[in-house]
Order: C-alpha cells, then structure tokens, then sequence
C-alpha cells in the first residue's frame, strides 16, 4: 500500500470523505488522490515520492509557479516580523493599490480572506444599496458555498431555487434565480418579469467550474446593458479569471465594466485571499463608512498581503502575458492535434492561460447542458492516464486547467508526450 493510500485511509476516519475540499476525493474520477509533499516551479512531489507536472496550480493562484523565489522570500520576511496583528498595515494599503490600478473599473476595494466571502459581501452590498432581495446567477457557475449560491436550475427558463445541499432553508435559495449560462434571451425575458425584485447579477465571466466556458459574442454586454437599464448590479466573479486571463482580468479581455469585482487566488500568491470592490458610491457603504456590515479579523493579513504584492509584481512585468497565453495555445493546439489524429471526439477550449477539454464533439460549449454531453468514461481513462504519466490534471471534467509562466517548452513538450501515449490507450 502507498504512502497516499495509507494517508487517505486514515483521513477518512477523521476527516469527512478524507478531505476539506469535496473535489479533492477523486469522486468524480475514482482512485485515491495523491497525497502532495511538495511542489517546485510546475512540479508537484507526493509522498510517495511521485512527481507531476501540475495543471491545477492550487486551483489558478500559482500563475507564476510554485514556490517561486520572489514569492517565498517576500512571505519569509513578512513571518520574521509576525503573522497576523489584527491591525491596519502598509501592505494592506499597497496591495489595494495596486489591484486598483490593474483593474480600472475598482475604485475601492475591501479584501477578505476567501473567494466566498467576497462574493457573499458583494451580494449583501448590491442588495442593501438596491433595497432589493432576488439574485440571478447562472448554472454551472461556481460562487462559493454561501448559502444564497447553493441553487440549482429548475426545467423553465427561470426557476426561483430549490437548495441543492442539505442544510440550506428552502426561504434562503427562493431569492435565487438561475439560468443558462450565455442565454441572454433569458436574461432579457426574467428582466421584463422580475426586474423590479433583482438586486444584482452575478457571472464567472468566463465560466470555470463547467470546465473553461468562453462567453458568446454579447453575452456580458449584454448583461451590463440590462442591468443598467434595470437598475440592477453587475458582479463580475473573476476569483478565477482575476490577473489570469489578462492583466486586468476579464473585464479587460472583453472590454466590460461591471459595477462590483470580487478577485481572490493570484491576489494572495497562493495563500487563502479574497477581495471586492467596485464603483466608489457602492463601496462606500460598507462599514465603518456606511451601514452594510462585514468584517474579518484575518483579512489583509501580512503573509497574504505579502505573497499577493510579490505575485502582482511579477505579472506587471514586460511580456509577461504574451509568453503564458503562447504557451497555454501551444499545449492546447498539441492535445487537439494529438486526440484528432487518434480519432478522438473532443472540443478544446481556452481563454488566456486557462483551458478546458472536454469528451464530446459538440461545438461550440456554451453552458452547462452542453457540457454534460461529455463522455466522463473517456475522460476518468484520460484523467488517470495522464496522472500515470505524471500529469497532474484536475480530477473532473467540469473543471478549469490551468497554465504558469513556469511551464516552459520542455515542460509542454513532455506533457505532449504523455498525452499521446495515453491518447493511444483510449481507443486500444
């Protein structure tokens, strides 16, 4: 038995499921994950002494790779001088400085400590400064596990939310609305009936938790137009897409300015982060300034606030995206060519250096429907293909990959290599 398995044997008596994150369990996939020791540039070391070329990057933040020296020692000076003090700090300021320049449509911003609870604050302020209750969100897009984003799309066009976990009051979810995602037909028909009650849209601009989901042509314009008109806040959720898609995110990509922002993952370098903000007549009814309440006594803390202004430095430099979106086509265009020449059925997609491979032929991908018409059969033999290969891919068809600056050619070249040997597996 392996060092992993032994592992998981014990999590499992102690730790539900033998995790403290659902996905990590490998349910989708089967098999018991491994078990990371280490992690290096784009390498991952389990306790077995495996190593894998990483394409989860701790779910998006490690966009530069893993423990890179800039990172470690701007997070080792921070411990020498103490961990957390409860207190304001020039970095915390430094480090919204900086958010706000690379991403215009924040005037101010509030970190926090969690991708959750910045979505959950923003909600809470689109709907204290709009003196309005429901929410519209789309199915397939992943918000965090407040309770208000655990709905689920009913069989119409627009549902009002059942809970889709146990423990969620039905009263909670009855304010949420989901639709498909890049429906805007929808979008404009739940307006004309619901929008006096809507306080605020919130979208993954480019949906990751259906796998990498690109918005259709309009679809985001769109949104903005109804909301402005409506009365109702946009939310961009780039937790994900935040600094990874582009520099200034994908508000920047597509030329969109929502009124609220909520960013996590690269902003914190790899350590537990979150942040919102937006227009400044919004942010400033946040308290202490205004009445919307929401505090965090770890949040802005000094090791985040210092890995998060190492990482922002290091992607403000000269060439930096041009080298990642280069290299991320570059492994796209190779597993296309690699499962097309095996005969394959498979759509590839990708927005900067995020990327999705989905099992089925269908084209375009625009929602979570199109999505499920994947093969999850095929994709459990491809993910555990690759991870004997020593390709560490998310362990789920509806999920993201993610590139870093650390994976250079060499690193793609192998992975190249990996995947045609598994590719031929597929259809032996």
């Amino acid at each position: 038995m392996s060092k992993s398995e032994k592992l998981f044997q014990r999590a499992s008596e102690i730790i539900p499921g033998g995790v403290n994150s659902p996905v990590r369990a490998f349910k989708a996939v089967g098999g018991v994950p491994p078990f990371i020791q280490s992690a290096q540039g784009p390498w991952l070391v389990d306790v077995d002494q495996r190593r894998y070329i990483d394409y989860v990057g701790s779910w998006g933040p490690m966009i530069v790779g893993h423990a890179h020296p800039e990172v470690v020692e701007a997070v080792r000076e921070a411990m020498g001088r103490g961990a957390s003090y409860g207190a304001p700090t020039a970095a915390e300021v430094q480090l919204a400085e900086k958010i706000i320049d690379l991403v215009p449509s924040m005037d101010m911003v509030r970190l926090v400590n969690s991708g959750t609870e910045a979505t959950m604050s923003a909600v809470r302020l689109a709907r204290a400064v709009t003196g309005r209750d429901s929410l519209l969100m789309f199915e397939g897009c992943y918000h965090g596990h407040g309770d208000a984003f655990l709905a689920k799309a009913g069989s119409g066009l627009a549902t009002f939310g059942v809970p889709s976990s146990p423990g969620v009051p039905k009263a909670t979810v009855e304010q949420t609305l989901t639709l498909p995602y890049n429906n805007l037909d929808a979008v404009i028909d739940l307006f004309n009936r619901h929008a006096p009650g809507i306080a605020a849209v919130i979208v993954e601009p480019v949906a990751g938790n259906m796998g990498c989901v690109p918005p259709t042509p309009g679809f985001l314009q769109g949104l903005g137009d109804l909301c402005r008109r409506h009365g109702a806040i946009l939310i961009f959720d780039e937790v994900m897409t935040g600094f990874r898609v582009a520099r200034g995110g994908a508000q920047e990509y597509y030329g969109i300015t929502p009124d609220l922002t909520t960013l996590g993952k690269i902003i914190g370098g790899g350590l537990p982060v979150g942040a919102y903000g937006g227009r400044r007549d919004l942010m400033g009814q946040m308290a202490p300034s205004g009445p919307v309440y929401q505090a965090g006594t770890l949040s802005g803390n000094p090791l985040a606030t210092a890995a998060g202004l190492a990482t922002l430095d290091i992607i403000s430099r000269p060439g930096f995206y041009e080298t990642l979106d280069w290299r991320c086509q570059r492994l796209c265009d190779g597993l296309s060519a690699i499962l097309t020449q095996a005969g394959i059925p498979h759509t590839g997609t990708r927005v900067g250096s995020m990327f999705g491979l989905f099992f089925t032929d269908k084209k375009p991908l625009n929602n979570m429907e199109d999505a499920k018409t994947s093969d999850l059969n095929r994709f459990r033999q491809w993910f555990h293909g690759m991870l004997r290969e020593g390709v560490y891919l998310a362990p789920s068809q509806f999920e993201a990959g993610f590139v870093s600056l650390a994976h250079d050619d060499a690193i793609i070249d192998t992975t190249l290599e990996a995947a045609g040997r598994v590719a031929k597996t597929l259809v032996s």
